[in-house]
């Protein structure tokens, strides 16, 4: 069974960004223990405290909606408990994207 995982990413290559400032998610497909990329989805981010931050929040969700994890260097309680409620698991692993894909795949081996 395949399932698809969003980075967070500034550069493509390591997991560097904010959740809640992410520019873009790079999107990848697991299937089997491997994995391949597909494509960067764009999103606007808010500034933390502008009046559209919960409203921006809400649009990345719905962005990586069809993603089983997300990869973050940083996110925010709320932010955490609304994926949560979406079914989207997110991961704090501000590492090499590679890296942190082995051992995302690694941890839920199985499900």
């Amino acid at each position: 069974m395949s399932y698809k995982i969003a980075v967070a990413s500034l550069d493509g290559k390591f997991v560097n960004e904010h959740f809640g400032r992410a520019k873009e998610f790079h999107i990848v497909e697991v299937s089997e223990s491997k994995y391949e990329y597909l494509e960067t989805r764009k999103n606007m981010p808010s500034k933390r405290y502008d009046n559209r931050h919960e409203y921006a929040i809400s649009e990345a969700i719905e962005l990586i909606a069809d993603c089983r994890f997300v990869l973050v260097s940083q996110i925010g309680p709320g932010a955490e408990k609304v994926l949560d409620a979406k079914g989207i698991k997110p991961y704090v692993i501000p590492n090499f994207i590679d890296d942190a894909l082995i051992q995302i795949i690694s941890l839920n081996k199985g499900e």
